[in-house]
């Protein structure tokens, strides 16, 4: 094998694999860039997963073609409302945004292994039958070399998620809506004395988050995994936080970071069909998207500046 050649396998599989982090990453700008830690990622994207799966299982023989993105939907609706839990302990209550997000995960993982136990008497569900189709995007994929490696071959969710994260950037930095968002987890006390709601805003920022972790949930069980189990998603949240703190809060930058940790999850499936990754052994294949997080999230890849009011709580009239 070539090194285009290899190249023709890796760019996809990097495509594809950051879709779902792309997805987490957009939906934790949202709750982050209000003031609100969202460390629960993981478990929205495990709660999408489960219902993308079961409610693809469920409905796949009545709705046909349409189960792959209604599985989506229903995923969008569940992270969503699980996501409510993170919001009412941190916003309402004013509880420990980490020690909630800490709680959203462990809490997600054993409620949804409790229903797949008692659904399908395993530890696993069954797999799925219906899925997204690949598809190439005409044009496009005529390019030489691009659009081989980006272009063709590919999932419509990963080309959604590159798209999605142009609209949530311009979302953020060119709309009211955005710019009341940034100010509650900027400054909250200036923003509630301009009249906008912190409470309400930060509520949005959170749903959103559990909203687009749903959706990166559901988008790799139903298309990567095929089926739900407790190492569905290991680890994939955290990477999606990493990926938001690489790229400085910024969709873009998140965007960004994402592919790179795809590429990294790309190289750990497909390493040892590569010639000149062969001799490498494959434990350190598998443990490099863990080890870029980790560098990530301690702030080794550059100095990257949160919201100054993140993992505040907002009590009005305290100064």
């Amino acid at each position: 094998m070539s090194i285009l050649q290899a190249l023709d396998i890796i760019f996809p599989t990097a495509l594809f694999m950051a879709a779902p982090l792309i997805f987490a990453a957009l939906g934790g700008m949202f709750s982050e860039r209000s003031g609100v830690v969202n460390i629960g990622l993981e478990g929205l994207m495990v709660v999408g997963a489960f219902v993308g799966i079961v409610f693809n299982l469920t409905f796949a023989d009545s709705l046909g073609s349409a189960t792959p993105w209604l599985s989506l939907v229903a995923a969008m609706i569940a992270g969503a409302l699980f996501s409510l839990l993170h919001a009412v302990a941190t916003i309402t209550f004013r509880a420990d945004q980490t020690v909630s997000g800490v709680a959203i995960n462990f809490l997600a993982t054993g409620l949804t292994m409790f229903l797949v136990k008692n659904l399908y008497d395993k530890g696993q569900t069954d797999r799925i039958s219906v899925s997204f189709n690949k598809i190439d995007i005409p044009v496009l994929d005529q390019i030489p070399l691009i659009g081989k490696w980006f272009f063709a071959n590919g999932y419509i969710t990963s080309y959604i998620a590159l798209i999605l994260s142009g609209i949530v950037w311009y979302v953020v930095y060119k709309t009211p809506f955005g710019l009341r968002l940034r100010s509650v987890g900027e400054h909250p006390m200036a923003a509630d004395t301009m009249g906008i709601n912190v409470t309400k805003m930060r509520y949005i920022g959170v749903m959103l988050s559990g909203a687009f972790a749903g959706i990166g949930g559901a988008v790799y069980s139903t298309i990567i995994s095929r089926d739900f189990s407790h190492a569905t998603i290991s680890g994939q949240g955290f990477m999606a936080l990493a990926a938001l703190i690489f790229g400085k809060w910024n969709p873009l930058g998140a965007m960004g970071a994402a592919l790179f940790f795809g590429l990294a999850q790309g190289l750990s499936i497909m390493g040892g069909s590569i010639p000149f990754l062969k001799g490498i052994p494959d434990v350190y294949l598998l443990i490099l998207p863990y080890v870029l997080t980790i560098f990530a999230l301690t702030g080794f890849i550059g100095r990257a500046d949160a919201p100054k009011a993140l993992g505040t709580p907002y009590i009005k009239g305290k100064r």
